[in-house]
């Protein structure tokens, strides 16, 4: 059984950093601070709604590891560039917010109205953490004071956003066609002994 849930997990954090990868095309400069708009970072949360928190992580490993070899970053960057320049910040979020997103969703009631606020909660909340990061990455990399750093995450909010309500509707539909990802079928299906 340990065997087939490893191999699972593994398959799991294989197809979501693949699709992370495919959505480094997306990128749009935005900015003074030289951050573009890119997808990767909703990937990577919804990495974290889908797969739970550890997987989540995983993801968000695999992805920068990869990326010490190739230029998986959005605009064709590596790990190793990302992490010497401005964008050093949100490169660690990477890893922290799909975790962090991930012990969230994770929380959530088996109920579609309560799992509804649970995994916007918990996407918003991994947003958080990414503009944390990338600020505080701003602040070393680039010497900005943190009112300008933080102030610097104000043109990405209403675009992220956008990104993230269509994350949290992808990872309801994931979670409502396969519940034992969270470990609810079990539950549901003790209730309707019980019952």
């Amino acid at each position: 059984m340990k065997k087939n849930s490893l191999a699972t997990d593994l398959a799991y954090v294989a197809v979501f950093t693949a699709l992370v990868i495919v959505l480094a095309f997306v990128s749009i400069p935005i900015g003074t601070a030289g951050v573009p708009i890119v997808l990767q970072n909703a990937a990577l949360i919804l990495a974290g709604l889908v797969l739970g928190g550890r997987r989540g992580m995983y993801v968000g490993l695999l992805f920068l590891f990869l990326g010490l070899a190739l230029p998986v970053l959005a605009g064709g960057g590596t790990t190793l560039r990302a992490l010497a320049g401005p964008t050093a910040g949100y490169i660690i979020g990477y890893v922290i917010s799909p975790a962090i997103a991930g012990l969230i969703a994770y929380r959530s009631p088996r109920n579609k109205g309560g799992m509804t606020v649970m995994l916007a909660i918990a996407a918003f909340v991994g947003l958080a953490v990414q503009y944390t990061c990338g600020a505080l990455g701003l602040m070393v990399r680039s010497g900005m004071e943190a009112s300008a750093a933080f102030a610097a995450q104000l043109p990405f909010i209403a675009p992220d956003s956008g990104k993230l309500v269509v994350a949290i509707l992808i990872a309801l539909a994931v979670h409502a066609a396969f519940p034992d990802l969270m470990g609810h079928k079990k539950t549901a299906s003790k209730k309707a002994a019980v019952a």
